[in-house]
């Protein structure tokens, strides 16, 4: 019979008796949600968690006591969904919502006029809440109890823990539907770490889409990144329709004994397994395990981490850590990009003072990349945009809008890649750099690059 030692007692329980006190402590702290969220006050700061761990009946309780709170301050990030705590007209007379990573729905919160933007490296996050944050009460959505008491973080390990450990009132909602996912420590909770537990309607988890069929831009940049990744690579890819567009690439391509160690995972990383050109063998840290801070994508990609061994979830301060992606041979670093100057920073969060996303992990992922052995780091996007009116503009800019965020600054790109070709900035001076710059701009802009890279001293007359 398995027995195990109770601390503080002479006593030995056997397991059966430690499984009755798990369900006997739940019981104990489960409750409604318009109870549990009693516990916030006005003057809180409360947090929500990340991506799809937002709570969904606690924050519907929490919105329904508005007219009794006033400055409550509210933190998430990669909101996947509306919070009921924002869509009433007077909303921001009693929440105030700061995000940690912009999504299309953060962005309507802000441009509500009851949101911001909190600025951080998604590496330095957990830090963050041990030495400069304090959070009065956490409630997030967590998986259902396992038999030795613990419940996963699911989707998102992130910055969960050190959130959690730092939280005066810890409250979690169960939602049958969340993957239970394995990983390091700082992957689960335990009920004896909880204050209250509530049971919501179990709501389907909250499914994020590749962004639809690739473009033949999509294609073209993808092309030329795959053509510089070796057998054997460990791969980081960030959202959106190019890196997605590499994943499935890869997944019909010849490369082989590829690995994973990346911020977020996505679909694209299930096409590449279920093509088996996952197996990690050549990673120098987690072998055989694709490694990951956070997830979000379709049921596909749900249904594919459930349980799954060769998955690991872990705190974003080691999957960021520009010195374990340095331990990572052949580390390669896939990122988008919203617009880059001649001199060679590169915005990937911002249009002017319009924000739109945040650094994230990319930064922490290009320094990594670069100091990995045979490691690349590349920057991808299509040349121009088009806007709302029909105009066509050249994401390469004579210097970066006023306002804009430089994600990455000049120092530390390396690869940067558009349908026109693929350049490495590292080693080039200003000239050398205006000239690569503008090789991959679209043809009906180079000419005017020029002038402008000619008015700032940054042209040679002879690279013409």
């Amino acid at each position: 019979m398995m027995c195990t030692y109770r601390s503080g007692t002479e006593k030995y329980l056997d397991m059966e008796e430690i499984i009755m006190d798990y369900q006997a402590l739940y019981q104990q702290k489960l409750t409604t949600p318009e109870q549990a969220v009693k516990a916030v006050k006005p003057g809180d700061w409360v947090d929500y968690g990340w991506c799809t761990n937002h709570p969904v009946a606690l924050d519907k309780a929490l919105a329904a006591r508005k007219d009794e709170l006033t400055d409550v301050k509210v933190r998430g990030g990669v909101t996947m969904w509306m919070p009921e705590i924002a869509k009433a007209d007077d909303a921001g007379d009693h929440f105030t919502w700061n995000s940690w990573h912009c999504s299309g729905v953060d962005r309507k919160i802000i441009g509500k006029g009851m949101g911001f933007f909190a600025p951080m490296r998604y590496s330095e996050l957990p830090r963050f809440y041990r030495e400069n944050i304090s959070v009065d009460v956490a409630m997030i959505q967590v998986t259902p109890m396992d038999s030795h008491g613990n419940f996963s973080y699911a989707l998102a390990a992130s910055h969960l823990a050190d959130m959690l450990e730092k939280a005066k009132v810890i409250i979690l909602e169960v939602n049958h539907n969340l993957p239970w996912v394995y990983g390091l420590t700082g992957s689960e909770i335990n009920i004896a770490d909880v204050d209250y537990v509530v049971e919501g309607d179990n709501p389907a988890v909250a499914q994020l889409g590749g962004g639809g069929e690739p473009t033949d831009v999509d294609r073209a940049v993808a092309k030329l990144i795959v053509e510089q990744i070796p057998n054997g690579a460990c791969l980081q890819l960030g959202i959106g329709g190019m890196p997605n567009t590499v994943g499935s690439m890869i997944a019909q391509s010849d490369l082989k004994d590829l690995g994973v160690h990346t911020e977020m995972y996505v679909d694209g990383f299930v096409d590449m397994a279920l093509a088996g050109k996952l197996t990690g063998r050549n990673k120098a840290l987690d072998k055989g395990r694709q490694v990951y801070a956070f997830a979000a994508g379709t049921q596909k990609l749900y249904d594919y981490i459930n349980r799954n061994p060769a998955v690991m979830a872990a705190p974003v301060d080691y999957t960021n850590d520009v010195r374990v992606l340095a331990q990572l041979d052949n580390f390669i670093s896939i990122n988008n990009a919203i617009d880059m100057d001649l001199f060679g920073q590169v915005n990937a969060e911002s249009a002017g003072v319009k924000h739109i996303s945040g650094t994230g992990g990319q930064l922490d992922f290009a320094m990594g990349a670069y100091l990995s052995k045979g490691g690349k780091s590349f920057i991808c996007m299509s040349s121009t945009v088009t806007g709302k009116d029909g105009t066509v503009k050249s994401r390469i800019v004579p210097t970066l809008t006023p306002g804009s965020i430089a994600t990455d600054p000049r120092s530390c790109v390396q690869y940067i890649v558009t349908e026109h070709g693929m350049i490495n900035l590292k080693g080039l001076s200003t000239w050398e750099r205006a000239e690569a710059i503008i090789s991959i701009a679209d043809p009906q802009f180079r000419e005017q690059l020029i002038q402008d890279a000619e008015k700032m001293g940054i042209w040679r007359k002879s690279s013409k």
